[in-house]
């Protein structure tokens, strides 16, 4: 008798364990998906033919496990050379490359764009690079004073390191000294987190800032001024922060995983779109059953053998039957999410830089995003959708921007009418000089819930969730919500693979998950 696994949530983690499924096993997954389309965050917003990734994402991983998996489901641009170099990928056994054999993508849309990673700081109404480079421009920037107290501080954070590390702080501190991090890290952090620094533990910097460090920078500009046969589209050796270019699906994020999914369906998987999970129901040591509760607003029960759950942590420990235990219980409710909203802006023109129009924006503005540390504003970063892929507007002569806020579902700019916050996007893009009211030709707002897992609340007693859960021998928890942890998308789909791995292996290898994104090749940009 054919098994059933029931999938909650259609993200990168739940759509990658259905494909696994299908294409390794006999098990038929069921994806129960609350929203009206598949990606989670890593979804692609359709605005009247243009197109908003939420929250950017490069498709760029040092597991030659998923850059094989996403070639296998959109294969790579054929670029030939590019900046002189032959754009290989290896693995182990086999080369393979994105030359003559590779899609074109004015013939197909089933690509895998090769696209030019640049992205800078805003800050004082100024350009820098991000990461940080020591080139005469920055130093004009920053000002002899500044400069000189940033090598100070610096050279005494060598020194004398903070010890022991309890905070964010100590951590960046630590490895850039105290003025860097108050010019460049301090503002932006606490937008996204909207709490000080002091109250963010140093985990969170050793998960996803851990390889980056001034030294870092100096090897990686060392590194780049040695003579290079060819590029490697892997960039293995390469910090995450440091990589030049990624991969990119011609049409955004959710082009790939809506493929997947068709393709889960195609072999025999199901998918139910605008299917909210409200219960779990346990008996003898696994979750038997799933209530649902579909478009119509009729509930219904689930049943499968097994259950990969991405759910954020705090609703499937509060949607347990029976109850979880009360300490259980209290570090779910005690979770932290930070929401994320973005406001997509269609404008005729930039007014930085001296002024870009979409026909010279490569060569003006050529960012794929800002980090805008300007305290005097509320917006955190800056997308320029043009310039992660030009397929992404719908109309080649306008530029369309994304203004990413980091907030909770209680703040007034989640809450307020859609016309309140498109003006208050506006008149920031007018505040930091980046463009004028009268350049903006159409806008919409997109809300996120729960985008990003926050490692304070009871984050420090996640331990004992995990252990609970882990009581239930046919649930997984993949994905970043699923684990409560800041996951990159290829860190998702790893977890997904490797659950599946010991399904087909037979050996119970959960814990074995929550080492994913721990090691130091997998750490990422702040």
């Amino acid at each position: 008798m054919t098994r059933t696994a029931i999938i909650i949530g259609a993200g990168p983690a739940g759509l990658t364990a259905a494909y696994e499924l299908v294409t390794r096993t006999d098990i038929k997954p069921a994806i129960l998906e609350a929203g009206h389309q598949v990606g989670g965050i890593s979804r692609t917003v359709n605005y009247k033919g243009n197109r908003i990734d939420i929250g950017g994402h490069r498709f760029f991983s040092k597991s030659q496990r998923v850059m094989e998996w996403w070639e296998k489901i959109l294969p790579f641009q054929s670029v030939g050379e590019v900046d002189g170099l032959t754009l290989t990928y290896h693995n182990q056994t086999t080369e393979m490359r994105t030359g003559r054999n590779g899609p074109n993508p004015e013939e197909t849309d089933d690509v895998m764009l090769v696209r030019p990673r640049v992205s800078r700081i805003l800050y004082d109404r100024k350009f820098f690079d991000y990461p940080i480079s020591f080139s005469v421009r920055t130093l004009m920037n920053l000002g002899v004073g500044r400069s000189f107290r940033i090598g100070v501080s610096y050279l005494r954070a060598i020194a004398f390191p903070i010890r022991p590390e309890r905070s964010l702080r100590d951590f960046i501190i630590n490895r850039f000294g105290r003025e860097l991090y108050l010019t460049f890290f301090e503002s932006y952090t606490e937008k996204v987190w909207g709490v000080p620094c002091e109250k963010i533990p140093a985990e969170w910097g050793a998960q996803r800032i851990k390889g980056l460090s001034i030294v870092a920078l100096i090897k990686n500009v060392l590194q780049k001024m040695r003579p290079q046969e060819r590029d490697e589209i892997s960039q293995m050796d390469t910090e995450t922060s440091l990589i030049e270019r990624f991969l990119y699906p011609k049409l955004g994020p959710g082009q790939l995983w809506e493929k997947v999914a068709r393709e889960v369906v195609e072999k025999g998987g199901e998918l139910h779109l605008e299917h909210r999970v409200v219960g779990l129901t346990s008996e003898g040591g696994k979750i038997a059953s799933v209530d649902v509760v579909g478009p119509n607003g009729v509930k219904r029960c689930v049943e499968g053998d097994l259950v990969f759950s991405t759910m954020p942590v705090r609703d499937l420990v509060q949607s347990l039957k029976p109850a979880a235990p009360k300490s259980v219980a209290e570090v779910a409710s005690g979770l932290i999410y930070r929401d994320f909203l973005t406001v997509g802006v269609l404008l005729d023109r930039l007014a930085i830089n001296g002024g870009a129009t979409a026909e010279d924006l490569s060569r003006k503005v050529p960012d794929n995003w800002i980090y805008v540390q300007d305290p005097d504003v509320t917006v955190g970063r800056i997308q320029i959708f043009n310039n992660w892929s030009p397929y992404l507007v719908s109309e080649p002569d306008r530029i369309w921007v994304g203004l990413e806020y980091f907030v909770s579902e209680s703040d007034e700019i989640w809450t307020q009418p859609d016309e309140t916050t498109i003006a208050f996007a506006v008149a920031e893009l007018d505040r930091l000089g980046f463009s004028t009211p009268e350049a903006v030709q159409d806008a919409i707002v997109v809300r996120t819930p729960k985008a990003y897992p926050a490692y304070f609340g009871t984050y420090d007693r996640i331990q004992e969730v995990r252990d609970f859960v882990s009581g239930f021998n046919n649930l997984f928890l993949i994905g970043r919500n699923g684990m409560h942890r800041y996951n990159n998308q290829d860190h998702s789909m790893l977890t997904a693979m490797v659950a599946v791995d010991g399904i087909v292996d037979a050996v119970d290898n959960r814990d074995s998950l929550w080492d994913i994104n721990t090691e130091q090749d997998y750490h990422e940009e702040r």
